[in-house]
């Protein structure tokens, strides 16, 4: 969503060979923790989508790209002049059908808000013409995980997921979150900005968790997306470590997690198991990877909190209506200023790495609810300024507040 490249060292990298492990690592700190000033915001959001009559039917593809129209993306109607939402926000498509409406960077949470509830709801109002309606919970609670989009990448991915289980299917087609991008910070501050998402991580899961159904029964998760994210292929999905370097540890596992995909002509895209990308620099595949192959592999690990140049916060569950407006809010505030976000960390650390327990038990987890409390008091206070849509504070504070109470009465 931000700019992928603004950064003149990216320029310092040819797009030939990657020749050596220390190469490709430095390549990717490079690209995916660039430095500035916190001043950039964006939203990605997805939805499931339904029939309005049924929702529990599988969705009909020739209704979804008439609801779409010009907006379609090319992956679902080739020759599609994709034309940008209303107000600016690009509409994709999801494996199984689920879109997305992702916002330009912005530097105002008012006029961000603003643009991506008018983008999502002229979305709504296309899709209300053809008896289609968009989904309320993070996971489809009735269907069955069923691909629409045959493109070689979401083939190739099918494949790979499929060796490991159903929930790599589940994660592609059948789940839906909200997404939060914030600028990675000044160089001195980026290690603790990215501990204090990731420690922040589980007590926002558990309050705005928001998947317990699937196939039409409870799953005993409260954030079964959650559950289908991890299980899909550990290495790739897994939250973070918490380090000094952030930069480091995360060129290191890229290099070291597997290929997924190899593209190539034709619609065969499939890699061979295991494979990494660090071994495929080493020879152990024909043809030699290219900077171009390593930008494409990075495409295709996607943990919780992301590094794309900027940081991509990946774990919240879809929300109904505009309810997507109370994390996101909370997380911009919380990483506006740098002193805040010592503050955070400070007050999340009882919840460091309770990223099952969140997903499983959301609140009910005692610890997580106490930090919780404070958490959201101090993100409250921090949403009392002019660029804040008016009454979200007020909000955001009753809904954490009945989320606790809830989880206490189970």
């Amino acid at each position: 969503m931000f700019p992928v490249s603004t950064d003149p060292a990216a320029d310092d990298f040819p797009t030939s060979r990657v020749r050596t492990r220390a190469e490709a690592e430095a390549y990717v700190a490079s690209v995916c923790f660039k430095h500035g000033p916190p001043r950039l915001m964006g939203i990605e959001l997805e939805w499931t989508v339904h029939h309005q009559d049924d929702p529990a039917r599988p969705l009909d593809t020739a209704t979804l790209v008439a609801a779409l129209g010009a907006h379609a993306p090319r992956s679902l109607v080739p020759d599609s002049p994709h034309r940008p939402l209303p107000n600016g926000s690009v509409l994709t498509v999801e494996p199984g059908g689920q879109v997305e409406v992702s916002s330009r960077p912005a530097t105002s949470m008012r006029s961000l808000f603003t643009v991506v509830a008018a983008d999502a709801a002229h979305v709504a109002r296309r899709l209300a013409r053809e008896g289609l309606v968009l989904g309320e919970q993070g996971t489809d609670p009735w269907r069955h995980p069923r691909r629409i989009l045959r493109v070689p990448r979401y083939a190739a991915m099918e494949t790979a997921f499929d060796r490991i289980g159903l929930d790599g299917r589940l994660m592609m087609c059948s789940t839906a979150g909200v997404q939060v991008c914030l600028d990675a910070g000044e160089p001195h501050r980026i290690a603790p900005r990215w501990s204090a998402l990731h420690a922040l991580g589980p007590v926002m899961m558990a309050t705005f968790a928001n998947s317990p159904r699937l196939f039409g029964e409870e799953t005993g998760w409260v954030s079964t997306r959650t559950r289908a994210l991890l299980r899909t292929d550990p290495p790739r999905t897994r939250p973070g470590s918490i380090s000094d370097d952030p930069a480091g540890s995360w060129a290191r596992r890229v290099l070291d997690t597997s290929v997924v995909c190899l593209r190539r002509d034709g619609d065969d895209w499939t890699a061979p198991s295991g494979i990494s990308f660090a071994e495929w620099i080493h020879g152990a595949l024909p043809n030699p990877p290219t900077h171009d192959d390593l930008d494409y592999h990075l495409s295709t690990v996607f943990p919780p909190v992301r590094p794309r140049g900027y940081l991509e916060v990946r774990y919240l569950d879809a929300q109904p209506g505009e309810g997507w407006m109370l994390p996101a809010a909370a997380l911009i505030a919380l990483f506006r200023e740098e002193s805040t976000v010592d503050e955070v960390l400070a007050l999340t650390s009882p919840a460091i790495g309770r990223w099952v327990h969140a997903a499983r038990h959301g609140l009910r987890d005692r610890t997580l609810a106490q930090v919780a409390e404070g958490v959201f008091a101090l993100a409250c206070r921090l949403l009392d300024g002019p660029d804040v849509p008016a009454g979200l504070s007020g909000r955001l504070a009753d809904f954490v507040a009945r989320r606790i109470a809830a989880a206490g009465d189970r």
